[in-house]
Protein backbone atom coordinates (compact mmCIF):
# COMPACT_ATOMS: atom_id res chain seq x y z
CA UNK A 1 0.00 0.00 0.00
CA UNK A 2 2.95 2.70 1.04
CA UNK A 3 4.65 1.81 -2.48
CA UNK A 4 1.31 2.11 -4.50
CA UNK A 5 0.91 5.46 -2.11
CA UNK A 6 4.41 6.66 -2.81
CA UNK A 7 3.66 6.26 -6.96
CA UNK A 8 0.58 8.41 -6.87
CA UNK A 9 2.52 11.40 -5.23
CA UNK A 10 5.55 10.55 -7.37
CA UNK A 11 2.67 10.89 -10.18
CA UNK A 12 1.04 13.82 -8.95
CA UNK A 13 4.43 15.52 -8.49
CA UNK A 14 5.77 14.63 -11.61
CA UNK A 15 2.23 15.78 -13.63
CA UNK A 16 2.78 19.47 -11.32
CA UNK A 17 5.88 19.94 -11.75
CA UNK A 18 5.61 19.49 -15.80
CA UNK A 19 2.89 21.94 -16.20
CA UNK A 20 5.04 24.09 -14.05
CA UNK A 21 7.57 24.32 -16.78
CA UNK A 22 5.40 24.15 -19.58
CA UNK A 23 3.83 27.91 -18.51
CA UNK A 24 6.98 29.28 -19.25
CA UNK A 25 6.31 28.79 -22.70
CA UNK A 26 2.71 29.16 -22.98
CA UNK A 27 2.38 32.70 -20.68
CA UNK A 28 4.75 35.43 -19.97
CA UNK A 29 4.76 39.01 -18.03
CA UNK A 30 7.20 41.19 -19.10
CA UNK A 31 8.56 44.35 -17.04
CA UNK A 32 11.76 46.20 -18.05
CA UNK A 33 13.96 43.16 -17.78
CA UNK A 34 12.30 41.14 -15.56
CA UNK A 35 9.57 38.40 -16.35
CA UNK A 36 7.69 35.91 -14.72
CA UNK A 37 4.73 33.38 -15.44
CA UNK A 38 2.54 31.09 -13.53
CA UNK A 39 4.59 28.00 -12.87
CA UNK A 40 4.78 29.28 -9.25
CA UNK A 41 0.95 28.44 -8.49
CA UNK A 42 1.68 25.26 -9.71
CA UNK A 43 4.39 24.72 -7.32
CA UNK A 44 2.57 25.96 -4.73
CA UNK A 45 0.22 23.25 -5.25
CA UNK A 46 2.46 20.69 -4.91
CA UNK A 47 3.86 22.23 -1.78
CA UNK A 48 0.00 22.52 -0.22
CA UNK A 49 -0.14 18.62 -1.02
CA UNK A 50 2.88 17.09 -0.06
CA UNK A 51 4.79 19.88 1.96
CA UNK A 52 7.50 22.09 1.72
CA UNK A 53 10.50 19.61 0.79
CA UNK A 54 8.92 18.24 -2.65
CA UNK A 55 7.62 21.76 -3.83
CA UNK A 56 11.26 22.80 -3.40
CA UNK A 57 12.98 20.67 -4.99
CA UNK A 58 10.22 21.06 -7.81
CA UNK A 59 11.21 24.52 -7.51
CA UNK A 60 14.90 23.89 -8.51
CA UNK A 61 14.19 21.37 -11.13
CA UNK A 62 11.75 23.67 -13.36
CA UNK A 63 14.36 26.67 -13.02
CA UNK A 64 17.07 23.95 -13.75
CA UNK A 65 15.56 22.62 -17.27
CA UNK A 66 14.16 26.23 -17.83
CA UNK A 67 17.98 27.23 -18.08
CA UNK A 68 19.65 24.47 -20.35
CA UNK A 69 16.33 25.00 -22.61
CA UNK A 70 15.33 28.36 -23.45
CA UNK A 71 16.70 30.91 -20.70
CA UNK A 72 18.98 33.46 -22.14
CA UNK A 73 19.64 35.17 -19.03
CA UNK A 74 22.22 32.17 -17.98
CA UNK A 75 23.48 31.26 -14.20
CA UNK A 76 22.20 34.79 -12.68
CA UNK A 77 18.40 33.76 -14.52
CA UNK A 78 18.69 30.20 -12.85
CA UNK A 79 19.79 31.30 -9.79
CA UNK A 80 16.90 34.00 -9.76
CA UNK A 81 14.42 31.75 -10.79
CA UNK A 82 14.77 28.75 -8.51
CA UNK A 83 15.15 31.16 -5.03
CA UNK A 84 11.55 33.07 -6.36
CA UNK A 85 9.88 29.54 -6.82
CA UNK A 86 11.16 27.83 -3.77
CA UNK A 87 10.66 30.61 -1.52
CA UNK A 88 7.01 31.06 -2.55
CA UNK A 89 6.49 27.44 -3.12
CA UNK A 90 8.43 26.64 -0.37
CA UNK A 91 6.75 28.52 2.40
CA UNK A 92 3.30 27.94 0.94
CA UNK A 93 4.11 24.68 1.60
CA UNK A 94 5.24 24.99 5.01
CA UNK A 95 2.55 26.90 6.60
CA UNK A 96 -0.24 24.78 4.91
CA UNK A 97 1.53 21.55 6.23
CA UNK A 98 0.58 22.91 9.65
CA UNK A 99 -2.87 24.74 9.00
CA UNK A 100 -4.40 22.41 6.39
CA UNK A 101 -7.78 24.77 5.94
CA UNK A 102 -8.39 27.02 3.21
CA UNK A 103 -7.64 29.55 5.77
CA UNK A 104 -4.65 28.04 5.89
CA UNK A 105 -3.86 27.92 1.75
CA UNK A 106 -5.15 32.06 1.67
CA UNK A 107 -2.77 32.93 5.08
CA UNK A 108 -0.34 30.76 3.38
CA UNK A 109 0.07 32.18 0.05
CA UNK A 110 -0.04 35.62 1.47
CA UNK A 111 3.00 35.09 3.90
CA UNK A 112 4.32 33.56 0.29
CA UNK A 113 4.38 36.50 -1.09
CA UNK A 114 5.73 38.60 1.55
CA UNK A 115 8.68 36.43 1.88
CA UNK A 116 9.40 35.87 -1.54
CA UNK A 117 9.37 39.69 -2.03
CA UNK A 118 11.77 40.52 0.62
CA UNK A 119 14.10 37.25 -0.66
CA UNK A 120 14.28 38.61 -4.28
CA UNK A 121 15.10 41.96 -3.14
CA UNK A 122 18.05 40.87 -1.44
CA UNK A 123 19.30 38.56 -4.20
CA UNK A 124 18.32 41.83 -7.27
CA UNK A 125 20.66 43.81 -4.41
CA UNK A 126 23.04 41.00 -4.42
CA UNK A 127 22.93 39.63 -7.96
CA UNK A 128 21.72 42.24 -10.36
CA UNK A 129 24.80 44.32 -10.23
CA UNK A 130 26.72 41.22 -12.07
CA UNK A 131 23.68 40.39 -14.10
CA UNK A 132 23.35 43.95 -15.42
CA UNK A 133 26.89 45.68 -14.63
CA UNK A 134 25.09 48.29 -13.00
CA UNK A 135 26.40 49.58 -9.39
CA UNK A 136 24.41 48.77 -6.34
CA UNK A 137 23.25 52.33 -5.56
CA UNK A 138 21.28 51.95 -9.39
CA UNK A 139 19.60 48.62 -7.52
CA UNK A 140 18.68 50.33 -4.25
CA UNK A 141 16.91 52.91 -6.82
CA UNK A 142 15.06 50.89 -8.91
CA UNK A 143 13.54 48.83 -5.11
CA UNK A 144 10.74 51.50 -4.72
CA UNK A 145 9.57 51.87 -8.42
CA UNK A 146 10.39 48.68 -9.89
CA UNK A 147 11.66 45.73 -7.86
CA UNK A 148 9.30 46.07 -4.94
CA UNK A 149 6.15 46.98 -6.89
CA UNK A 150 7.24 44.00 -9.40
CA UNK A 151 7.57 41.19 -7.12
CA UNK A 152 4.75 42.10 -5.05
CA UNK A 153 2.56 42.01 -7.87
CA UNK A 154 4.04 38.88 -9.66
CA UNK A 155 3.72 37.43 -5.87
CA UNK A 156 -0.50 38.40 -5.76
CA UNK A 157 -0.74 36.96 -9.37
CA UNK A 158 0.24 33.43 -8.69
CA UNK A 159 -1.02 33.63 -5.31
CA UNK A 160 -4.75 34.50 -6.91
CA UNK A 161 -4.30 31.53 -9.73
CA UNK A 162 -3.27 29.19 -6.96
CA UNK A 163 -6.42 29.71 -5.09
CA UNK A 164 -8.38 29.64 -7.71
CA UNK A 165 -6.68 26.29 -9.78
CA UNK A 166 -6.34 24.40 -6.26
CA UNK A 167 -9.90 22.98 -5.45
CA UNK A 168 -10.19 21.87 -9.13
CA UNK A 169 -6.64 20.42 -9.59
CA UNK A 170 -7.44 18.50 -6.37
CA UNK A 171 -10.77 17.34 -7.48
CA UNK A 172 -9.41 16.10 -10.58
CA UNK A 173 -6.43 14.11 -9.28
CA UNK A 174 -8.96 12.68 -6.92
CA UNK A 175 -11.34 11.33 -9.32
CA UNK A 176 -8.57 9.74 -10.70
CA UNK A 177 -7.75 8.32 -7.73
CA UNK A 178 -4.60 9.25 -7.50
CA UNK A 179 -5.08 11.17 -4.27
CA UNK A 180 -7.24 10.59 -0.88
CA UNK A 181 -9.98 12.85 -0.47
CA UNK A 182 -9.00 14.10 2.44
CA UNK A 183 -5.88 16.45 0.36
CA UNK A 184 -9.27 18.31 -0.98
CA UNK A 185 -10.84 21.15 0.32
CA UNK A 186 -14.91 20.47 0.84
CA UNK A 187 -16.43 23.92 1.77
CA UNK A 188 -17.91 24.70 -2.06
CA UNK A 189 -19.80 28.08 -0.45
CA UNK A 190 -15.99 29.56 0.75
CA UNK A 191 -14.10 28.37 -2.46
CA UNK A 192 -16.69 30.31 -4.52
CA UNK A 193 -16.02 33.12 -2.98
CA UNK A 194 -12.60 33.31 -2.25
CA UNK A 195 -12.27 32.29 -6.47
CA UNK A 196 -14.29 35.46 -7.18
CA UNK A 197 -11.85 37.35 -4.86
CA UNK A 198 -9.17 35.60 -6.11
CA UNK A 199 -10.24 36.90 -10.05
CA UNK A 200 -10.70 40.35 -8.68
CA UNK A 201 -7.07 40.36 -7.65
CA UNK A 202 -5.74 38.92 -10.58
CA UNK A 203 -7.06 41.61 -13.15
CA UNK A 204 -6.03 44.28 -10.78
CA UNK A 205 -2.42 42.90 -11.05
CA UNK A 206 -3.00 42.31 -14.79
CA UNK A 207 -3.94 46.22 -15.13
CA UNK A 208 -1.40 47.40 -12.86
CA UNK A 209 1.63 45.31 -14.76
CA UNK A 210 0.35 46.49 -18.45
CA UNK A 211 -0.82 50.40 -17.66
CA UNK A 212 0.94 51.09 -14.60
CA UNK A 213 4.59 50.15 -15.22
CA UNK A 214 3.96 49.51 -18.82
CA UNK A 215 4.82 46.21 -19.25
CA UNK A 216 3.59 43.55 -21.64
CA UNK A 217 1.98 40.01 -21.67
CA UNK A 218 2.60 37.65 -24.42
CA UNK A 219 1.17 33.85 -24.95
CA UNK A 220 1.55 31.08 -27.31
Amino acid sequence: MNQKNNLKKISVVAMLTAVAYLCMFLFKFNVSFLTFDFKDAFLAIIGFLYGPLYSVASSVLVAFLEFLSVSDTGIYGFIMNAVSSAVFAGVCGLFYKYKRTLSGAVLGSIIAVIAMTAVMLVANYIITPYYMGVSRSEVVGMIPTLLLPFNIIKGTVNMAITLIIYKPITAVFRRAGLMHMAAVHTDVKKFIILSVLSIIILLIAIVLILYVFKGSFSMI
